[in-house]
């Protein structure tokens, strides 16, 4: 329940600051939550403009591996049963939708093996959907020059 004190003048005091509400008062109140108010829109603005600049930034380049699995390449891991021994890899984004994952690594059989495998993409956002020739689909995430994705139930981080 809220309690109002009439001061001497008959006009109603503010209970929290203690001051009289007059007319000019309640203009400067109105003024100062609409400069808030403008101020809000504006700053939401300039942060949708710099979300929309991150998705438009140009992430082509070439990206080298420096994670599986959070292990710091060259590292070892397991992958369905077998040990692999990774020493470097790359992924590469093409302006025009084309990327590619190239890897060098250790298999059971210890030959040194070097794979690459190309895939056409869209981006959506820091998305980055990969539709892989001869395979299936993936997706990774663009944050700063850092690339990072699930593959085969591997977390591959990337750095630019």
């Amino acid at each position: 329940m809220k309690t109002i004190t009439l001061q001497a003048d008959d006009r109603p005091m503010n209970c929290r600051t203690g001051f009289n509400q007059s007319p000019a008062g309640n203009l400067k109140r109105f003024h100062a939550l609409s400069l808030s108010c403008a101020l809000l829109v504006m700053i939401g603005g300039f942060c949708g403009q710099a979300a929309e600049a991150t998705s438009k930034k140009d992430i082509s380049g070439i990206y080298a591996l420096v994670t599986v699995d959070g292990k710091k390449v060259p590292t070892t891991v397991s992958h369905e049963g077998h040990i692999l021994h990774i020493r470097s890899g790359s992924f590469t984004i093409g302006a025009d939708g084309r990327c590619a994952s190239k890897m060098t690594f250790v298999p059971p059989s210890g030959v040194e093996a070097t794979v690459e495998v190309k895939a056409t993409s869209t981006r959506e956002g820091r998305k980055l959907r990969m539709k892989w020739e001869r395979a299936g689909m993936t997706t990774g995430t663009v944050e700063g020059d850092t690339f990072t994705m699930e593959n085969e139930g591997m977390v591959f981080g990337y750095k630019k």
